[in-house]
């Protein structure tokens, strides 16, 4: 049952769903919203606002944006429903979505209710769980690379995907984007990244190969079975999906992606429970992609210093909406440290090219 859930909690008192709206709209609207409804929260996630839905045994998700403004284009809950309404049916590691409100008179902004997959996602919270594994940590290790080579092998055309985005100039355009997001966020605390946003401009690459790009791909953005830890059950989180340049998903896998031998600093910023013996290094996971797919990865290197800007930015953005008082979270109160430890990331990455 529902009340059981352990990777739900009770939900938030300021971020609980308007029922007297939303219960009976999907009552009409969802195949299957029948009996008794029971509504908890998945607790793990830091932006959009994820619910599980239970109609007397029979489980749905419903995805919705974070409350107050958010930045343009983020997230998109149409694109996501868009993409997992057809991916599924190619790829078994995307859940399917069922339906797409955009009456804002329901829940106040776009939601979409999808499938229920059964997993757990390792993240910073229980690094117990691989633990004195080395052969288990290897064998999750190539599991992210396979399936994210998966992810980019992937022909969008055959998917009904053919027209997401504009992979012309993608890259470009990425990195205006997060450059503006970035001083759209700004308070009076943040570090001056200025002289970093100008070398991510001059040393932008030229991209190659245009692929399906998750744009937040992360170990904890995997759902893993519980019997095997190293076998995925599903991808989540995928309202920034286009198409564009693959390295920007192999980058942000790396960027948090941790080792033994980082910095307190680092481990400050972002932190993933991949630092322990057996686990790839990120040069490892680099080269085991690259063996993967054939895709160059000589410029890899600005990859991973755009990324962790872009991260920086992603952190920035929801501390700002804690500042503002547009959520009382109190996970977020110390991701103003975390934003100039990755700038500092950032910086200290472009010395070493």
């Amino acid at each position: 049952m529902a009340f059981h859930d352990p990777e739900t909690m009770e939900v938030r008192p300021e971020e609980r769903l308007d029922l007297e709206r939303l219960e009976p709209w999907l009552r009409i609207n969802l195949e299957g919203a029948t009996g008794p409804l029971t509504v908890r929260q998945f607790g793990g996630g830091h932006a959009n606002l994820t619910y599980l839905l239970d109609f007397d045994g029979r489980e749905y998700v419903l995805r919705r944006p974070p409350l107050g403004p958010v930045a343009p284009s983020a997230h998109d809950m149409r694109r996501e429903h868009r993409i997992l309404s057809r991916l599924w049916r190619t790829w078994d590691l995307a859940p399917r979505s069922y339906i797409l409100c955009t009456d804002d008179a329901i829940l106040g902004a776009d939601f979409h209710v999808m499938e229920r997959r059964h997993g757990l996602v390792l993240r910073a919270t229980n690094p117990h769980l691989t633990d004195s594994k080395p052969e288990l940590c290897r064998r999750i290790g190539v599991m992210v690379a396979e399936v994210l080579a998966g992810l980019h092998g992937i022909d969008a055309d055959a998917v009904g995907l053919g027209s997401l985005g504009r992979p012309d100039g993608f890259v470009g355009r990425q990195v205006e984007g997060w450059a503006g997001r970035w001083e759209a966020a700004l308070d009076d605390t943040s570090p001056d990244a200025s002289a970093l946003v100008r070398w991510i401009r001059e040393e932008q690459p030229t991209s190659g190969t245009a692929t399906l790009v998750h744009n937040d791909f992360k170990l904890d953005n995997i759902l893993v079975a519980r019997d095997d830890l190293a076998r995925a059950v599903a991808v989540l989180d995928w309202d920034m999906c286009t198409r564009g340049d693959p390295l920007l998903d192999l980058a942000n896998l790396v960027a948090y992606w941790s080792e033994e031998s980082d910095s307190a600093t680092w481990r400050e910023a972002v932190w993933m429970p991949t630092d322990k013996s057996g686990f790839p290094t990120r040069s490892e996971l680099v080269d085991l992609y690259a063996g993967l797919t054939g895709f160059d990865v000589s410029r890899f290197p600005w990859y991973e210093v755009f990324v962790t800007f872009k991260i920086a930015v992603i952190i920035q953005q929801i501390y700002i909406r804690y500042l503002r008082g547009q959520t009382s979270d109190e996970r977020f109160a110390i991701m103003g440290s975390r934003v100039r430890a990755l700038i500092a990331k950032c910086e200290e990455l472009t010395r070493r090219q």
